[in-house]
């Protein structure tokens, strides 16, 4: 996942902690950037991104659904989910 994939999401403040963690904490992202953001993870099965935190947000049902089949994937490297 790149910055540049993330700029689906406005004024949000993305912070790179590493290249395996990324924090998007109150950025507003909704169902439908929940499903962007999974589909680029799974779409990018090479990523390095590890832990991404989501805290205060509003991922609702279809985007808590979209996070939990991609960590079911087995080629989903993404471990842990916030």
């Amino acid at each position: 996942l790149s910055l540049i994939q993330i700029n689906i999401i406005h004024n949000c403040k993305c912070e790179e902690v590493s290249p395996s963690l990324y924090r998007l904490v109150t950025c507003n992202i909704t169902e439908e950037g929940c499903a962007a953001l999974a589909s680029a993870l799974r779409s990018n099965p090479s990523s390095h991104l590890r832990e991404l935190n989501l805290n205060d947000n509003e991922p609702g049902d279809s985007g808590v659904k979209q996070f939990s089949a991609l960590l079911d994937d087995p080629n989903c490297k993404l471990q842990k989910l916030q």
